[in-house]
């Protein structure tokens, strides 16, 4: 008695199938132009909620009609407020996905490696000391603290050598140690302190037109080079051997992801104050989405990282109206409890 014959192969996936790679392509894309949705309409509630309660028929009408009665407040409060959660939440996102590839630690964040906590020791030195009271002023020696922590954390982890534990003590170490220069130097110096409180918490009320003009050079240049990097750093997560045989070099990546960072995190912390969390949760939201692929990785967090920000700075003025909390606050509030949560899952994976 013959054999049945045996089942013929099933055909390759046809490019544009849903299970194939043009499906997924599609699925990612539907899912960014999702992002951006959410992200307008997350941008619209933020011109429409504060002290005084608008529609969002009144906030549209507010951005557009100079004749319209809430035209000030839109335009010239809240408005500046918006652009500036939009560029620092961009910011925030794409440096925390870059940091996150580059030391292969999922728990990496410019705030929880101390990376905003070296611009805001800067900042804080620059208030104290050298008397200086702009964002012009400030911008500088963000950039130049945001810098060194990053060289001086990737020079204490183990430079080519770095592992993700030793990233992440050395990173918490600089942080504690960072933060508690800041604190001192406010107890010390009470004349400095009103300027500092607001700023050292992490606020966008206190953003003005020229702040935006002023801050967007420097993120929009890193927002061009961490998309770039996309390719490399995926290039580089394969393992040195294989990233230098795909074309890729890996140190030029490296240092170019610091000049990313460095950008990213020194002008949003410059602009307003250092904001926590932002960078360690979306490029987590991200992957459950996107998977690891950078390519859709980065512009994902550049679109969510800013509704976040929003959103939280949305909560804020809701939660305590008329007065409101900072949105330094609330993103710790809403990233604390979470980043308990990706330890303990790191810990029960390992176990």
């Amino acid at each position: 008695m013959k054999a049945p014959p045996a089942p013929a192969p099933a055909p390759p996936a046809a490019k544009g199938a849903p299970g194939g790679r043009g499906g997924r392509r599609l699925t990612r894309a539907a899912g960014l132009a999702a992002a951006v949705a959410v992200l307008a309409a997350v941008a619209l509630l933020s011109l429409a909620v504060g002290a005084r309660q608008l529609s969002l028929a009144e906030a549209w009408n507010g951005l557009f009609d100079s004749g319209a009665e809430h035209y000030t407040v839109v335009r010239e409060m809240r408005l500046p407020r918006t652009l500036l959660g939009l560029l620092a939440g961009a910011a925030l996102g794409l440096a925390g996905g870059v940091m996150q590839s580059l030391t292969r630690n999922p728990i990496a964040d410019p705030g929880i490696l101390g990376i905003n906590a070296g611009a805001s020791a800067a900042v804080v030195s620059a208030i104290s000391f050298l008397g200086i009271g702009s964002f012009t002023g400030y911008v500088w020696f963000a950039f130049a603290g945001s810098g060194a922590v990053a060289v001086l954390l990737y020079a204490v982890g183990g430079g080519r050598g770095a592992t993700p534990a030793r990233l992440a003590l050395a990173g918490a170490a600089l942080n504690a140690a960072l933060y508690s220069y800041v604190y001192a130097v406010q107890l010390l110096d009470t004349a400095s302190l009103d300027r500092m409180r607001f700023w050292t918490v992490g606020s966008l009320a206190s953003a003005q037109p020229s702040t935006i003009v002023r801050v967007l050079p420097f993120i929009a240049a890193g927002i061009l080079l961490a998309l770039a990097l996309a390719r490399p750093l995926n290039a580089l997560s394969m393992g040195e051997d294989a990233a230098r045989a795909l074309g890729s070099r890996p140190g030029a990546t490296r240092a170019a992801s610091i000049v990313a960072v460095t950008l990213l995190c020194g002008a949003a912390t410059a602009a307003c104050g250092p904001i926590v969390f932002i960078g360690l949760m979306v490029p987590h939201m991200v992957r459950a989405l996107t998977g690891p692929d950078l390519r859709w990785v980065l512009p994902y967090a550049a679109v969510l990282a800013p509704a976040l920000m929003l959103g939280a700075d949305v909560a804020g003025r809701v939660v305590a109206r008329p007065s409101e909390i900072q949105v330094g606050v609330v993103t710790v509030i809403i990233g604390g409890p979470l980043f308990l949560a990706l330890v303990r899952r790191r810990r029960m994976a390992a176990s």
